[in-house]
């Protein structure tokens, strides 16, 4: 956090001031850029910086130095000194070298999207995988930067990174880029034990099947707020960007009996960095490996349709393959009658609903407890009366469509897991249950 001295020469803490810079690409349309900016706006606004002015600059030959022209960098830099900002944040990612020159130009820092993602990463960061995580993708980052200069800050980038930094001298920069590329090095071991421990976990939660559904979506869409509502798990629910981080995973009785688990992983965002994708693959290993896909949007939000995209390309990047999705418009209540209509002819098979107010959540519901019968075969068993333990993991894991006492036993009719037919027929094998056709 930036300082401020007072009279008094005591230290009073001051929200930085940013100066914020969208670029217009060729072929993009200045609304797209503009909500990209406004993003970005939010982006710092979670950090703690206070956004003094912002603009969008046209893009039309690429500088390999400087990205802009070097008149209109200068020109961007001016003003923003001028409305007294500290830091200038773009929000296309900014190579080591342009980095460079543009705080070479200005006595200002100079940042991109990329590191205010990561630093509100490692703010938000809780499960031990998670910091693991943040701190690779940070040092990753930090490592091809360490040569920037910041002699107009008082305050020096650390070994976890951060907004603003310095380090200065060749043979200091010699020891620190030495000391990081050791400390990737022991954060890549010590992730690649987390990592084994969690597949040991997930293994044994498989000894159960239990079908999973992936809650996904753009950030702050209200997943966890879904979570919370479905589950009465207790779990953060802010109205911030990137409010919750680590997933997390409740279980959940659907009607009928069937137990599914729900998990809510960490929201998306458009131009995610690649480091966080990398470095976040084993905490999106929950939806990688899900059953089911349950896609929430963000309806009130104006860039729904680019909040999708955004969610569909990341699902491609981590390896998610064709699953069942159940697409979810969630704040129903806060969108405009005129604009409803709109938004369900582009999504035609999403649900309309608020999880505030509990609109569209028994229907919702009500799909993903046909979309999980779905992809159960129906069987006939009989169980002897002297196994009352397989019957009821037989009411735990499958829908019992019908159920019927007999003298030899009890007769039903059941929707089963596919993961869970070969322990059924098993048991019908030791004799502990009878059909299966």
């Amino acid at each position: 956090m930036f300082v401020a001295e007072n009279p008094d020469k005591s230290l009073i803490p001051v929200p930085p001031k940013a100066y914020l810079v969208s670029f217009l690409h060729p072929g993009e349309s200045p609304q797209e850029a503009l909500s990209l900016l406004t993003e970005l706006g939010e982006l710092v606004g979670t950090q703690g910086l206070e956004v003094v002015g912002s603009q969008i600059a046209r893009l039309r030959h690429p500088d390999p130095g400087t990205i802009l022209g070097r008149g209109k960098v200068q020109e961007i830099l001016d003003e923003a000194k001028s409305l007294g900002a500290e830091v200038v944040v773009t929000d296309d990612v900014l190579s080591p070298s342009q980095q460079r020159n543009w705080e070479k130009m200005s006595s200002l820092a100079v940042i991109d999207r990329q590191e205010v993602i990561l630093d509100i990463f490692a703010g938000r960061a809780r499960t031990r995988e998670a910091c693991l995580q943040v701190q690779l993708a940070q040092m990753t980052y930090e490592l091809p930067r360490l040569v920037r200069k910041w002699k107009h800050l008082n305050r020096q980038r650390g070994a976890s990174g951060g907004l603003g930094g310095r380090m200065q001298g060749e043979q200091q920069l010699e020891l620190d880029a030495r000391r990081i590329r050791l400390r990737i090095q022991m954060l890549k071991e010590e992730l690649s034990l987390v990592r084994r421990q969690r597949e040991l976990q997930r293994r044994r939660r498989l000894v159960k099947p239990v079908p999973v559904v992936a809650i996904v979506g753009y950030t702050n869409a209200g997943k966890s707020s879904l979570l919370r509502s479905l589950t009465q798990a207790e779990v953060l629910v802010e109205d911030k960007l990137f409010a919750t981080l680590d997933p997390t995973v409740r279980r959940y009785l659907l009607p009928g009996g069937q137990e599914v688990l729900l998990a809510d992983t960490v929201g998306f965002v458009r131009k995610l960095p690649h480091l966080l994708v990398d470095a976040f693959k084993s905490t999106l290993e929950e939806t990688r490996l899900a059953d089911y896909i349950l896609e929430l949007l963000d309806a009130s939000d104006p860039a729904v349709l680019e909040h999708h995209d955004t969610t569909a390309g990341v699902l491609e990047e981590i390896g998610v393959g064709p699953k069942p999705v159940i697409q979810v418009l969630n704040k129903w209540d806060l969108v405009p009658e005129a604009q409803r209509q709109e938004l369900l002819s582009a999504f035609p098979e999403a649900l309309p609903v608020s999880v505030l107010t509990g609109e569209g959540m028994s229907r919702m519901v009500s799909r993903l407890t046909e979309q999980v019968k779905a992809l159960m075969p129906e069987r006939r068993y009989r169980i002897p009366h002297q196994e009352p333990a397989v019957l009821g993991q037989i009411r735990k894991y499958c829908f019992v469509e019908s159920e019927e006492y007999q003298e030899d036993g009890v007769h039903l009719v059941a929707r089963v897991p596919l993961n869970h037919l070969e322990r059924w027929e098993q048991y019908r094998q030791e004799g502990l249950m009878g059909g299966g056709q």
